[in-house]
């Protein structure tokens, strides 16, 4: 597969320091380092200049916050995020606001990626603040890489969702959909969840069959991303449709077109075409431009 480059959230600069998670002693040090830096946030939202994420001193951490270890820099010099008291996440669509995604866009690959894993683990300690075998308030524990539940023992650990987001090809076309209050003229590859007991091909089939009515064979994998709201792993591919004749579930889709090689290339080119691109941080933007250039 040609193309794939250039995606969204992932070459972060950080080495992550597992080993500083399971050390008390080195993680005090390492919080108590003058050098260490804490990441600042707007409650989820990065604060950036120039594409570069900002930075304070750990000493500003907030009364009451939790600091939680994002790893070293080339240095060793420590760099933390924090979880804050009260913090509450977003569900609404208005937490990808027009904003938000201007603001990502305008990120430096490694950047980004750094701000993914920050949010998606702070997202993920304040959606979990409770055991989930016996219901008991947990505890944050390796240095904000798991929770500890002290009534039963039972620790838990950030979770990640794998979705598969795909192209359905049928005579030089891929098949796009659009979703419910997408901006006006965009359309991006299709995408939904994995299932227990399921394999990424069978998902694809599934989700490909569920939301446009197309049999989907021949299925390979192409990339993936990992995708920060609040905490996905999407799993791009491509697979074989075995006809073009689309039973759309309005339920998932308000639109499915095909468009061909031709017109992919021309809208990733910045030129009129029958539809608006997803933006270049998501894999999406990646699959298609792989899948033109084949």
């Amino acid at each position: 597969m040609t193309g794939v480059s250039g995606i969204g959230f992932i070459g972060g600069a950080l080495d992550r320091a597992d080993a500083l998670r399971h050390d008390t002693g080195a993680l005090a040090a390492a919080l108590a380092d003058p050098a260490a830096r804490l990441l600042v946030l707007d409650g989820l939202l990065p604060v950036a200049d120039d594409g570069l994420l900002g930075w304070t001193a750990l000493a500003d951490l907030p009364a009451g916050a939790q600091p939680i270890l994002l790893g070293l820099d080339d240095g060793g010099r420590p760099h933390f995020t924090a979880l804050t008291a009260g913090m509450r996440v977003d569900n609404a669509p208005a937490m990808r606001s027009p904003a938000l995604m201007a603001l990502l866009a305008s990120l430096r690959a490694g950047e980004a990626a750094t701000y993914a894993a920050a949010r998606s683990v702070i997202d993920w300690h304040v959606r979990h603040g409770f055991c989930a075998n016996c219901g008991t308030a947990t505890a944050m524990f390796r240095a904000g890489w798991g929770r500890r539940c002290d009534a039963c023992g039972t620790e838990h650990f950030p979770r990640v969702d794998p979705v598969v987001i795909m192209i359905a090809e049928h005579d030089g076309r891929a098949l796009l959909g659009r979703g419910k209050n997408w901006p006006a003229g965009r359309y991006s590859a299709l995408a939904g969840f994995l299932e227990p007991g399921e394999s990424i091909e069978e998902a694809v089939a599934r989700e490909v069959a569920e939301e446009a009515g197309v049999v989907v064979t021949d299925v390979r994998y192409v990339a993936s991303q990992p995708w920060p709201f609040p905490s996905s792993l999407m799993i791009a591919c491509i697979g074989r449709a075995a006809s073009d004749v689309l039973t759309i579930d309005r339920n998932e889709l308000e639109d499915a077109i095909w468009v061909s090689r031709a017109d992919v290339r021309a809208v990733l080119a910045g030129e009129a075409g029958p539809f608006i691109a997803p933006p270049p941080y998501a894999i999406a933007y990646n699959l298609l431009t792989a899948w033109a250039a084949e």
